[in-house]
């Protein structure tokens, strides 16, 4: 058994138990895959993380990504989540912004105001959804015909596909049937009508990854980096705007969403909530 020190995070909060948790494993190099993948099913989050090494020259760190059933390429919480731990337990980043290896490379990170950004990575997949996976998707949300406006994957690792809804009011009612949406992550995103809703944000997600053992991801960095690439790509939202996500698991989560040049962002707040020594 050897002793590794250990981050409980909050990631696109402020304040702690408002966003999505993350817990981060530093120094694991010696750890093995399965021992990391075992202890992500025992904290039962949506990812856990370890910091090793790099192995790319460019990069300041590694990161290896689990959930509750596998390892990811990429995710967005996490990024943002093992940066701040990273930091807070003395990294020092080789130039201004920070260098994250990961299973889809090297990802770029920035600090500002207090808060870390990553650059949106390249999507893996994107384009339309065939109709017969948005029927599934459909049924799977309890949706009458009709009210999925558009469809489109948006993975960038994390097998993500999203579908758009015309009223914020629908995405926060929805009730999922999981079993009808086993295998697949379905983000649901509408837009906020400013003289209803307010302009703290300018759009309402919600994440459900059927089959982990968290269905709902309160607050998700890589699906709004890839619903971000498709929304601008489209013309459907501004250069910059703010995301807003776990409101019906009693979470806050706030994802800042910007636009510079041909670079997409992907931001916000994250606080640490516990810190110590974990025995593995």
């Amino acid at each position: 058994m050897s002793r590794f020190e250990f981050k409980q995070v909050d990631v696109f909060s402020r304040v702690p138990l408002k966003g999505n948790p993350l817990a981060v494993v530093l120094g694991a190099d010696e750890l093995s895959a399965e021992r990391m993948a075992a202890f992500a099913a025992w904290t039962n989050l949506s990812e856990t993380t370890f910091v090793l090494a790099p192995r790319d020259p460019e990069a300041d760190y590694r990161v290896r990504i689990f959930t509750t059933l596998e390892e990811l390429p990429f995710a967005g919480h996490p990024t943002l989540g093992s940066c701040h731990a990273w930091l807070e337990a003395g990294g020092i980043p080789r130039g201004e912004e920070i260098i994250q290896e990961c299973g889809v490379g090297l990802v770029r990170i920035r600090r500002r105001g207090g808060e870390l950004a990553f650059l949106a990575p390249p999507l893996l997949k994107s384009g339309p959804v065939d109709a017969s996976l948005v029927e599934r998707v459909r049924l799977g949300l309890g949706l009458e015909e009709g009210v999925i406006l558009r469809a489109q994957w948006v993975d960038n690792g994390a097998g993500w596909l999203a579908v758009m809804l015309a009223d914020r009011a629908q995405v926060l009612a929805l009730q999922p049937d999981h079993s009808q949406m086993m295998g697949l992550a379905v983000g649901v995103i509408a837009p906020w009508d400013a003289e209803r809703d307010g302009d703290a944000a300018q759009f309402e997600v919600r994440a459900f990854i059927s089959g982990d053992g968290m269905p709902e991801d309160p607050a998700t960095g890589s699906l709004n980096a890839g619903v971000a690439q498709w929304l601008l790509s489209e013309g459907l939202a501004p250069a910059s705007y703010v995301v807003s996500q776990g409101l019906t698991m009693g979470r806050a989560g706030r994802i800042q969403v910007e636009k510079v040049g041909d670079e997409i962002w992907i931001g916000g707040s994250t606080v640490t909530c516990i810190e110590g020594t974990l025995n593995l």
